[in-house]
């Protein structure tokens, strides 16, 4: 399997831009990042050609963070605003070589009725997607626990998956994060055999701690052989928050590694 180190939540340790050089000299050469906006573009892709490293996915910039914002996608009257980030995200994803953005739906406020915001949301991802699709890009939409983030919008596989088919675009596929299955209630391998040919990127923390492979409850080495089985050959992003020091989360890799004919990072 291939693993991409997820630059957002490991090696927080350090500044953003000496991660990459991190997880380079753990024996990575993939990383996956949520918001790599606070750094210009030319800044990254200096540490990723410094270092060797491919960036495979990031997210679209959703809102204001820190006031709760988790995407601009259901909201009816923020179209403007969607369109910029849409447009700084693609600036960013050509720049860096991402295949793939993430559109985050956004928290549903009270006051917006579930069916509108749906509508809106079909569009907007329609919009995006468009947009990509001039580009060569992937956009991905992803199911979210409850618990982590009450309110957001899609927590629903079942639903995820009813949207890009209805949506029909070859370039809107699902990210499939492990942990938030498990979280959800779901049957993790199940669930995946049922939407494979759907799904575009994976994502692995362990459950129910978002710690690394090892400190919860999933068994991690059966769902990576099970993801073999079913033809994955994507990266598995490590959206993990480790539970030490960063430096200090990987000894499962090696574990699962010498248990298999091998594995890439």
């Amino acid at each position: 399997m291939k693993f991409a180190v997820n630059v957002s939540t490991i090696f927080t340790e350090a500044p953003f831009l000496a991660r990459f050089a991190k997880a380079r000299q753990h024996g990575f050469s993939l990383v996956e990042c949520q918001f790599p906006y606070a750094a210009a573009p030319e800044a990254i892709v200096g540490e990723l050609e410094e270092c060797g490293l491919s960036l495979v996915s990031i997210n679209l910039p959703a809102g204001d963070w820190e006031k709760g914002e988790r995407g601009l996608a259901i909201f009816p009257n923020r179209h403007d605003e969607f369109r910029r980030a849409l447009e700084e995200g693609v600036r960013y994803a050509l720049a860096l070589g991402a295949p793939h953005l993430h559109c985050m739906a956004g928290v549903l406020p009270r006051d917006l009725p579930r069916e509108r915001a749906k509508e809106t949301y079909m569009r907007r991802i329609d919009e995006a997607a468009a947009t990509l699709a001039v580009h060569g890009l992937t956009l991905t939409i992803e199911p979210i626990n409850p618990f982590d983030m009450p309110g957001y919008f899609l927590t629903d596989i079942d639903e995820a998956a009813a949207i890009v088919r209805d949506l029909g675009r070859t370039n809107v596929k699902l990210q499939y994060d492990v942990y938030h299955m498990a979280r959800l209630g779901r049957d993790v391998t199940a669930t995946f055999a049922a939407y494979a040919p759907l799904i575009a990127h994976v994502q692995f923390a362990d459950a129910p701690g978002r710690h690394e492979p090892g400190t919860g409850g999933l068994p991690y080495r059966e769902i990576f052989a099970f993801l073999q089985e079913c033809g994955y050959n994507g990266a598995i992003g490590l959206e993990y928050i480790p539970s030490g020091e960063s430096s200090e989360s990987f000894s499962w890799y090696d574990e699962y590694r010498s248990g298999t004919k091998g594995g890439d990072r």
